[in-house]
């Protein structure tokens, strides 16, 4: 066994629109899906659900959906999973009542790419992070825990549901597994929220579980291949003189953008200090030359604006994402 490739997936919303271009690039430089290119695949929110998607079966020894396909799924679902609606933004007094956006949207978009998948089912080993609010733990789905344990395996879109369940913009998830399906119980299950509130930037708990799982590292390797993708870096500023001020309800959305940004960050400093610069690509834009840093904005001018930024990044990266493909 050679090097052990490892893929890792920001959350971020709409902007997941970003890393889905850079893996259509892949696909096209390497003539192979993606699940063909890597030992793991990880994921948070957005990115936990394109991992999911690479990964999906079609039920004929490949992947139901290229990286082109899951572009087109940012296009034509963002403003169903995002449905803005001047009613609830009043009702929810804009989110702060309640949560920003009801859950039929996502869960209907999720059903509609996903069907009756499993986990189990992935065509890679796959890592996708939420967090369980009632027994108070990071939640880790994954793949090779789901093939051989009914109280691992779930239907994939529900864990791409729990993994993109962000506080204040879903209500929490409450999946069952096979196991707590069987057993008939209304009260077992797992009430989960987005993985980003602790690892809004995977690739460091992907590095941890390709080092440490048996079933992914059988070889006991110390090689290493990490390509970590970004969904924009934020730069608006949050000034201290309005900030001082700012009480609970002011600081709740907010808050969250600066932990989701400090997480991926951090990881990404831990990472380049751990693995060499041949082993390690992170790519990422600076969401201050146009695109905006909201997670929901489902405009054809923010799309475009992502998209232009998506396809600079790459044309600027061709000789590392050249190179990237050879060892891949």
């Amino acid at each position: 066994m050679g090097t052990i490739k490892i893929l890792s997936i920001d959350g971020g919303g709409i902007r997941g629109i970003i890393p889905a271009m850079v893996l259509d690039q892949i696909e096209q430089a390497t003539h192979k899906k993606i699940y063909e290119l890597f030992d793991l695949i990880a994921g948070t929110s957005t990115g936990g659900i394109l991992a999911l998607g690479l990964t999906r079966p079609d039920g004929a020894g490949s992947s139901k959906f290229k990286a082109s396909d899951l572009i087109d799924l940012y296009e034509s679902e963002g403003n169903t999973i995002f449905p803005h609606s001047f009613w609830r933004k009043v009702s929810t007094l804009g989110g702060l009542t309640d949560e920003k956006y009801p859950s039929d949207g996502i869960e209907g978009v999720l059903k509609k790419y996903f069907e009756e998948s499993k986990l189990s089912e992935a065509l890679t080993n796959v890592l996708v992070t939420s967090y369980e609010i009632e027994r108070r733990d990071p939640f880790l789905f994954k793949s090779t825990k789901a093939i051989n344990d009914k109280d691992s395996n779930f239907l994939m879109r529900d864990v791409a549901r729990s993994t993109s369940a962000a506080p204040t913009y879903f209500q929490p998830a409450k999946v069952q597994s096979d196991k707590q399906k069987e057993s008939g119980s209304s009260l077992d299950y797992y009430a989960l929220i987005d993985g980003g509130v602790f690892a809004n930037n995977p690739a460091m708990c992907a590095f941890v579980e390709a080092k440490a799982n048996p079933s992914i590292n059988r070889a006991k390797q110390n090689d290493f291949l990490m390509v970590s993708l970004g969904t924009g870096q934020l730069t608006r500023s949050i000034p201290y003189d309005e900030a001082k001020d700012w009480g609970l309800a002011m600081w709740a959305k907010p808050i969250l953008d600066v932990v989701f940004d400090g997480v991926s960050d951090t990881v990404d400093y831990e990472l380049k200090q751990l693995l060499a610069a041949d082993k390690y690509y992170r790519f990422q834009v600076n969401l201050a030359e146009m695109g905006k840093d909201e997670m929901d904005d489902t405009s054809g001018t923010n799309l475009h604006a992502l998209k232009t930024l998506a396809n600079k990044m790459i044309e600027d990266n061709k000789k590392n994402i050249d190179g990237l493909c050879r060892s891949l």
